[in-house]
């Protein structure tokens, strides 16, 4: 099938355009590649106060799919011999340091590519414009308390980028942004990726904006992203730079001009489960892996203020979808044309999973409170079912904002054992593992891949 034949086309954006009306996104921009070939489109409006239309050209914050970005720089330089993956970061930043020594100590790349450092990974703090960001952004992270014994439990880490990015600093002598330029961007052609917001503002551009209640979108602010996160979420692009991207991750690790940038087996390294998550739930070096249908699906998402995408890589069938939106709720957005995508002109169907009937005696060991320094989660069992409460401690991303409303209470529902899903409000249709000690004792609930310490 081919990718942009006019009528499948034609019902791509009928169903984009269904979508974003439905869920109050502005503008949407996807992008498609299929065995060789890439098509890519845009829709709706850039910015609601300032519309333009989008277009496959215009930007996009990628969010934290530049950490896949930043895995790629890094398997260069172990295959230069400058890193080597499962050597300390205290091998290249001999002053890191969390407040539990034995992480600190012993934290590798390794487990900074795969989220199993166990510390506090929500950790946003602007520390400035100047070449010294990430030195002290390091400095700053002395305080960050341990959730989990390093290298045991998989919880998303967007502090163990930051350090990722200072030892591309410190190995390569130049900043992030410009190593990253160096060893990527450049070589794999992607002329319209940026960092910087002084580069992104002579082009157009998509601004976030957050969706009220009543379904009206309004602009999201602050825009720009302090330097310091450029190596966790950064990047600014187009989505058919983001596609070039894809195709050079569904390869051997040669850009489209031959010239080998990886080599195979890194390729297939990242590309592997490393840690597991759950189930078929793994992670590679810095991908989300998932096997469906026998099929293996190599992913990343990305969110920053207002602006959510979602990268899927198929290798077996050497396709890729992109789709940048510029509202919070693109998440439902991102989920919903990427399904379609897959069914469309792959056959694959993924569905959610269905809740099973479960007594109160088999809700109640979940019943507890699990915090950590975001937010706390309270569940408790009302007329025989679980629910849960989230209680926000401080905003996002400042660790000064203030914290948002709570939500109303979630009803929680068993779909296997010992992992829920939520059936209602904002997160409805998101999985809750129940995550245990080796005592098999419950030590953390995770949500939206964060982990939260059970308490008492």
């Amino acid at each position: 099938m081919s990718i942009s034949h006019e009528a499948d086309w034609k019902d791509l954006g009928e169903f984009v355009s269904k979508e974003m009306a439905e869920k109050c996104v502005p503008g949407v921009a996807v992008g498609i590649s299929y065995r060789g070939e890439r098509a890519a489109a845009g829709f709706g409006v850039t910015n609601v106060d300032h519309p333009l239309p989008v277009t496959d050209k215009t930007l996009f914050q990628i969010g934290s799919i530049t950490k896949t970005f930043t895995g790629t720089a890094i398997m260069q330089l172990i295959e230069k011999g400058k890193l080597d993956l499962n050597a300390t970061v205290r091998t290249y930043l001999p002053n890191f340091k969390v407040a539990d020594e034995e992480a600190a100590s012993q934290a590798t790349i390794r487990h900074l590519l795969t989220h199993m450092s166990g510390w506090v990974g929500d950790f946003f703090d602007d520390t400035g414009a100047g070449d010294d960001a990430l030195a002290k952004y390091m400095a700053n992270m002395a305080g960050l308390e341990q959730l989990a014994p390093i290298g045991t439990v998989w919880s998303y880490n967007n502090a163990g980028f930051y350090l990722a990015g200072y030892i591309i600093e410190k190995v390569t002598g130049k900043s992030y942004q410009t190593a990253l330029k160096e060893l990527v961007l450049e070589p794999l052609g992607l002329k319209s990726s940026y960092f910087d917001a002084g580069d992104v503002i002579t082009h157009r551009f998509a601004v976030g904006h957050n969706v009220s209640e009543a379904g009206t979108p309004q602009v999201a602010r602050p825009w720009p992203l302090p330097r310091a996160a450029y190596p966790a979420g950064g990047i600014t692009c187009h989505v058919l730079d983001l596609l070039r991207y894809a195709q050079f991750h569904l390869g051997d690790g040669s850009t489209e001009n031959g010239t080998r940038l990886l080599s195979a087996e890194s390729i297939t390294q990242m590309q592997s489960p490393q840690v597991s998550v759950w189930g078929n739930e793994t992670w590679g070096l810095t991908w989300g892996i998932n096997e469906f249908d026998g099929t293996r699906q190599i992913s990343h998402g990305g969110g920053t203020i207002g602006q959510i995408s979602l990268l899927i890589l198929i290798p077996a069938h050497k396709f890729a979808i992109a789709i940048l939106t510029n509202a919070n709720r693109g998440g439902v957005v991102t989920r919903d044309v990427s399904r379609w995508a897959l069914k469309k002109y792959l056959g694959l169907e993924i569905t959610d999973p269905t809740p099973i009937e479960s007594s109160e005696e088999e809700l109640t060991p979940y019943v507890g409170r699990y915090s950590r320094p975001l937010a706390s989660i309270e569940l408790g069992i009302l007329g025989g079912r679980l629910v849960a409460q989230i209680v926000y401690k401080r905003g996002f991303p400042a660790k000064d904002s203030p914290p948002p409303p709570a939500p109303p209470p979630a009803s929680l529902f068993r779909y296997e054992k010992d992992r829920l899903l939520v059936g209602n409000g904002p997160l409805k249709d998101a999985k809750v593992d129940v995550v245990r000690k080796p005592d098999r004792t419950i030590g953390w609930l995770r949500l939206g891949g964060r982990i939260h310490v059970r308490e008492g």
